[in-house]
């Protein structure tokens, strides 16, 4: 009898609704257990994930059972819920639209899981914006600037509402 046999690990990238920063310090630990949970319940392996005030980060071992798309909506939908459910802010939080899924080989596990426990780091450096280019641009990804996400200047609006 044959047996289904695969190796899929993706690093995804999502956004707060508005990229505002309301993912406190306080409660960010909580959150990465609770998506953590959220993936697991979902028979995926939970790699490495970090939760910055205006985004997130998950490294997913993945298991063929559920797209790719159906596992971030379900992530997005009940990680908002939480969030709500435990009124960590003013007013409704929620998720933007979109995320990035990247594809990494078994090669570069403990890079990649490297890379997004140090996402405090990183953003001393740069920010969430230089980052998100520099990924498309590593693995070649074409897109259009007005599906992307909403980006944030030192206004503290969104681009283009000035």
């Amino acid at each position: 009898m044959s047996n289904t046999y695969t190796q899929l690990y993706i690093h995804f990238v999502f956004a707060v609704k508005g990229r505002q920063s309301l993912i406190s310090e306080i409660h960010r630990e909580e959150l990465q257990k609770y998506i953590t949970g959220v993936v697991q319940n979902r028979e995926h392996k939970m790699l490495a994930i970090f939760c910055m005030p205006d985004h997130t980060h998950l490294f997913v071992g993945m298991k063929p059972i559920m797209s790719i798309s159906d596992l971030m909506r379900e992530v997005k939908a009940v990680s908002s819920k939480f969030i709500n459910d435990k009124n960590w802010i003013k007013g409704k939080f929620s998720w933007q639209e979109g995320y990035g899924a990247f594809s990494h080989s078994h090669s570069q596990l403990g890079s990649v899981i490297n890379y997004i426990r140090n996402q405090k780091e990183h953003h001393m450096e740069r920010s969430f914006k230089e980052e998100y280019f520099e990924v498309l641009k590593i693995f070649s990804v074409e897109y259009k600037d007005q599906y992307l996400f909403e980006w944030i200047e030192n206004t503290g609006r969104p681009v283009g509402t000035e």
